[in-house]
């Protein structure tokens, strides 16, 4: 018995140590400044990391949900306009948001260069990598949005200056500290900034680009969807689990800092709402559909998840659980609502992006007053209307431009053998079928 009581005396006597300083007023002490930057710059290479995996789910959610002939293609795209958003948010990108003058609306035209300093918290690098998987999560947005019809080098074309410029710019206006940021609006990890932004330049590029052959009749409802058939379900379904755990990164990264009491916490409660709002997308998909249909749609509860995902973005800290679960199931039910209006427009969005990340994402924005008292509806829609119609605007041009010089789209013969064919050359599909 001597042997165990001097076994535990030492940890038992440091533990009451710690409780001494708790009971004494010492539970706020923080870790010294470089610990912090530590924490700090490790929580945003961790957290960005799993964003970037996030590009592997929306690479595998496209495939799924476009037809076998344009696999491929989707393939190309995305591992393109990754490499794209990187060499652009490098090359101008960056300064371009966090350049800009305090109030302003545009920063610098310069390349990123570390600066880091231990007085910022974080190493410069490390947000570099993180703000740049966002940009890239911008711009996949677009892919699935256009496929099958859409060319590619054009595609790739639109990406750099979504990623370089278009982006930026935005961003700046709120997280660099432009006006928008000035007037008050809030949107913590961009269900605006993000998503609706690359929903907005979605809609335009579809707008111009018109369905794919044959999918709406002349009356403009849309035809049995098997000609059109999800390539694989469950590589949908593996690519929005992927997309749900990435999104732990996207918002619990944007807490900015895990160097304190507080900011562990507050970590904590973002991923328990960003996982519930999942959750109540989900489900609520499920009901509806059921109750619209006389089926369970299962593309629904997947699109669910992320505009329930989408919806939490612009505020997972404030809500309590069950709010989250209502803002989530919400914005599952925008996504089935949305889709319908725009197959009433003859609008061919073939992955459900744009109700998705645009109408989910402006739901989410306008919703953040409803659990933080420090924002105002005011600025909130002044926010999202500002975003979303200078996005749609320079990307309606960018494609009017693109459209009446090289075109956009393939031709009515690359369309029935397949875009693998005749953009990639792969023919495994086109001998197959």
């Amino acid at each position: 018995m001597t042997k165990f009581f001097k076994l535990i005396s030492a940890p038992l006597l440091s533990l009451l140590f710690l409780m001494s300083l708790t009971s004494a007023g010492y539970a706020e002490t923080t870790v010294s400044a470089e610990v912090g930057f530590i924490f700090n710059t490790l929580l945003f290479l961790i957290c960005g990391f799993l964003v970037m995996f996030m590009a592997a789910g929306f690479a595998m959610l496209e495939s799924g949900m476009v037809t076998s002939k344009s696999v491929s293609v989707i393939c190309a795209k995305n591992i393109g306009l990754y490499a794209i958003s990187g060499i652009m948010f490098w090359l101008v990108g960056y300064n371009l948001a966090y350049g800009i003058p305090e109030g302003g609306y545009i920063g610098t035209f310069m390349p990123w260069s570390d600066a880091s300093s231990i007085d910022t918290g974080y190493s410069d690098g490390s947000d570099w990598f993180f703000q740049m998987v966002f940009c890239a999560t911008t711009v996949s947005i677009c892919s699935g949005a256009m496929a099958e019809r859409v060319k590619l080098w054009p595609f790739f074309l639109f990406a750099a200056i979504l990623a370089g410029v278009i982006y930026p710019i935005v961003m700046g206006w709120q997280w660099g500290g432009g006006w928008l940021a000035s007037l008050g609006f809030s949107d913590f990890a961009g269900s605006t900034l993000v998503h609706s932004t690359g929903g907005a330049a979605a809609l335009a590029g579809i707008i111009l680009l018109g369905a794919r052959s044959g999918r709406f009749d002349s009356k403009g409802q849309a035809l049995p969807i098997k000609p059109f058939a999800a390539s694989s379900i469950p590589l949908v379904t593996v690519g929005v689990f992927i997309l749900w755990l990435g999104w732990f990164g996207f918002n619990g990264g944007s807490q900015l800092a895990l160097g304190t009491f507080a900011d562990a916490v507050a970590i904590s409660t973002i991923f328990i709402n960003t996982n519930l709002a999942a959750c109540g997308g989900v489900l609520a998909a499920a009901v509806l559909t059921r109750l619209m249909f006389g089926k369970t749609d299962v593309v629904q509860m997947l699109n669910g998840a992320i505009g329930g995902l989408v919806a939490i973005t612009a505020e997972p800290l404030a809500p309590s659980p069950f709010a989250a679960i209502l803002i989530g199931a919400v914005g599952g039910m925008i996504v089935i609502f949305g889709t319908k209006i725009l197959f009433n427009f003859r609008l061919d969005d073939v992955v459900g992006a744009i109700p998705a990340h645009l109408f989910a994402g402006i739901w989410g924005t306008l919703a953040v007053p409803l659990t933080n008292a420090d924002a105002s509806f005011s600025a909130q829609l002044i926010g999202v209307l500002s975003i979303n119609i200078f996005v749609f605007v320079v990307a309606y041009i960018i494609w009017f431009f693109m459209k009446n010089t090289f075109g956009i789209r393939v031709s009515k013969e690359a369309e029935t053998k397949g875009t693998d064919v005749t953009e990639t050359g792969v023919i495994a599909y086109a001998i197959r079928d």
